[in-house]
């Protein structure tokens, strides 16, 4: 087991472009398993369960150097535990999170790294922004001061082949684009948070700058 992560670390990272950051995720992975990816060089874990990354925290703490990403849907009542414990949040996806989240980070004294989460096509059974209402909200977003908006996060819908997934990672970048291009005060979305373990190749291929990988790294979970 051991080697074998350390393997598919190893031939994963060989083949990515330095600029995409390889986010693990760890949803289910014990942390005997992250122990050895840390090893591997990983440096990111990625969680979607506040209550289950808290443990593996608490068991890892000796690792002082790693990154935790919350990846999952957030509700508005769990906004602070997520502060407290992430540096990143890739999962934002309504303006009153952000709004919460900003609130919330002023009064801890704390300046979570964000990514806003879009469905680039209607998708009922996702969280995010639809392209139009994102930039309808992009004003009150930048006043969001306390938080450091950085990146775009999105999930193709299930179904879709190969050149349809890319279609939705190229949107992606373009909007990202879009963005940049309006000058705004306090938004600056660099980063591109796409690509999972089905689909990381064309992501990269789309201009990713985070994947977020777990079944290719750490084989199949229950749940």
């Amino acid at each position: 087991m051991t080697s074998s992560i350390s393997v598919r670390i190893a031939t994963l990272r060989s083949a990515l472009p330095d600029s995409v950051r390889l986010i693990a995720v760890t949803k289910q992975v014990s942390t005997d398993a992250m122990r050895c990816a840390y090893a591997a060089g990983i440096r990111d874990f990625g969680e979607s369960r506040i209550q289950e990354a808290a443990t593996k925290q608490a068991e890892l703490q000796d690792l002082s150097d790693l990154q935790w990403h919350f990846i999952g849907h957030l509700q508005t009542n769990k906004a602070k535990k997520a502060i407290e414990q992430f540096q990143w949040i890739h999962s934002v996806d309504n303006l009153k999170l952000a709004q919460r989240l900003n609130q919330l980070a002023l009064e801890l004294g704390v300046s979570p790294l964000v990514c806003l989460q879009v469905k680039i096509l209607a998708d009922p059974s996702k969280s995010g922004w639809s392209v139009p209402e994102l930039f309808a909200d992009l004003p009150a977003l930048d006043e969001c001061k306390n938080l450091q908006i950085q990146g775009l996060m999105t999930i193709p819908p299930l179904g879709l082949n190969d050149s349809e997934i890319l279609d939705v990672f190229h949107h992606t970048r373009d909007l990202k684009k879009e963005i940049q291009e309006k000058n705004w005060s306090h938004l600056q979305i660099r980063h591109l948070s796409m690509g999972m373990s089905g689909d990381y190749q064309l992501a990269v291929q789309a201009g990713a700058t985070m994947i977020r990988l777990g079944t290719i790294l750490f084989g199949n979970r229950t749940t």
